[in-house]
């Protein structure tokens, strides 16, 4: 499995060794400031909060891109799109 990606991100949030929902809090505050079309790379450990991003994104209109499973912690790439 690869460890590196071709996106390029326009911000990374590195929330490695928070749990819910303290991740959640920080990706909201961190996407909401980008605009439509930018990249938020987030590094998370719990593979629990793995989930429950991806849950709280699909449902506030973020895309996910990618996810790349690195030695120790995750890395998620959410695209913000515009609201319908």
């Amino acid at each position: 499995m690869s460890h590196q990606s071709s996106i390029k991100s326009d911000e990374i949030l590195d929330c490695q060794g928070l749990s819910c929902p303290i991740p959640l809090l920080k990706v909201k505050k961190t996407i909401d400031r980008l605009q439509p079309g930018q990249i938020l790379e987030v590094w998370e450990t719990d593979p629990a909060t793995k989930i429950e991003l991806q849950k709280f994104c699909e449902k506030e209109g973020y895309k996910l891109i990618e996810i790349i499973d690195t030695e120790g912690y995750f890395k998620m790439f959410y695209k913000k799109v515009k609201r319908r």
